[in-house]
C-alpha cells in the first residue's frame, strides 16, 4: 500500500484536550511528512494560533484526503460521519476520554497508532448509515445516522403513538415514550439502553426498539437493511420530535411521514488487526465478564 500524505483533522473545539493534543498531531505530522489539513472551525476558533495549515471547507475537501481523524468522543465521530456525504474517506477516531465504540484511540496509543495508519498497516470497516425521508407540508427533508433516528413527543413529553409498515406490512401500532429505529453501529447505543438488542456491525440490518412501551407485547424488532420502514401518527395530536444521531433536532406536526432505508453509501472506520468488535464490547461493558477478577 502507498504510504499516506494527507490527512484533515476534525475536532470537538469546546475540549481543553483538544487544545492540548492538536499541537501533538500536526508536530507529528510536520516531523513524518504528512500535511495536516484543519477545518475552518477550528481555524476560525480563538484558541488556534496556526492558520497557516490548509484549510477543509467542503465535502469534496474531505474526499480529497488519505484519512481523516475524528479528535474528542464518538459524538465527534458521529458529526463526521454525517458530514462525509458519500466520500470513503478512511475515518479514525481518538477518544480524549476513555476508549469509545466509534472512538477506538486514546491518547495513550494516539501516535503509535498514527504512525501505523500512515505507513498503511490498518484495516478497513465498512459500516452502514440510514436514511431517512420525512414528508412535511409539502417538503421532503432528508436526514442520515451513523447511530440511530429517535422519535418522541416534543414538549408535551406524552407517550408517542406511531402505526410502523416494513414494505407495506404492517407491523404494528407502538405505544411508548418514543421509537429508535438504529443501525447496527446504533445497537449499543440509545437502543441498547431501551432494551434493544446488540447487533454486530457486519449484519446488514436495522432495529426498531420502543422506548419504555406501553404495552408488554411492544418488542424490538430486527429487519433486514434493505427493508422500507415507514412511521406514521394518525392517533397523535401533539408536536413530534425526530433526532438524528443525538444531534440533528426536526420538529414534525402528526401529518408528517418518515420513510427510512439503509443510505445509498458506506463509511470507512480505520480499524487494527489487533483490536476487534468484543474487545471493545468487553472493555464498555464489562461483556462476558461476570464472576471473574
Amino acid at each position: 500500500m502507498i504510504p499516506l500524505k494527507t490527512f484533515g483533522i476534525w475536532g470537538n473545539t469546546e475540549k481543553d484536550s483538544f487544545w492540548e493534543t492538536l499541537p501533538k498531531i500536526v508536530s507529528w505530522a510536520d516531523e513524518n511528512g504528512l500535511v495536516a489539513h484543519l477545518t475552518t472551525r477550528i481555524l476560525k476558533n480563538e484558541n488556534c494560533t496556526d492558520h497557516t495549515r490548509p484549510a477543509i471547507t467542503s465535502k469534496d475537501d474531505i474526499g480529497s484526503l488519505d484519512f481523516m481523524l475524528a479528535l474528542g468522543g464518538d459524538g465527534t465521530f458521529l458529526s463526521l460521519a454525517r458530514a462525509m456525504g458519500h466520500h470513503q474517506t478512511p475515518i479514525l477516531g481518538i477518544h480524549l476520554g476513555d476508549l469509545g465504540f466509534l472512538a477506538k484511540v486514546t491518547k495513550n496509543d494516539l501516535f503509535p497508532r498514527l504512525t501505523q495508519v500512515a505507513a498503511g498497516d490498518f484495516i478497513l470497516e465498512k459500516r452502514m448509515l440510514a436514511k431517512a425521508t420525512i414528508r412535511k407540508n409539502g417538503d421532503t427533508i432528508h436526514h442520515v445516522a451513523l447511530n440511530d433516528f429517535v422519535l418522541g413527543n416534543g414538549e408535551s413529553h406524552r407517550m408517542l403513538t406511531a402505526r410502523v409498515k416494513v414494505n407495506n406490512h404492517l407491523v404494528g401500532n407502538y405505544r411508548a415514550d418514543g421509537l429508535i429505529i438504529a443501525t447496527p453501529t446504533g445497537s449499543t447505543a440509545y437502543s441498547l439502553s431501551a432494551g434493544g438488542p446488540i447487533v454486530t456491525p457486519t449484519v446488514d440490518s436495522l432495529i426498531i426498539t420502543p422506548a419504555s412501551a406501553h404495552s408488554l407485547t411492544s418488542r424490538p424488532l430486527v429487519v433486514p437493511a434493505d427493508s422500507r420502514i415507514v412511521l406514521e401518527f394518525p392517533d397523535t395530536d401533539d408536536s413530534l420530535l425526530f433526532i438524528a444521531d443525538g444531534q440533528n433536532h426536526e420538529s414534525l406536526d402528526p401529518s408528517c411521514k418518515v420513510e427510512i432505508t439503509k443510505a445509498e453509501f458506506n463509511i470507512n472506520l480505520v480499524d487494527f488487526e489487533d483490536r476487534d468488535y468484543f474487545q471493545t464490547l468487553r472493555a464498555k461493558m464489562g461483556w462476558g465478564t461476570r464472576g471473574e477478577h
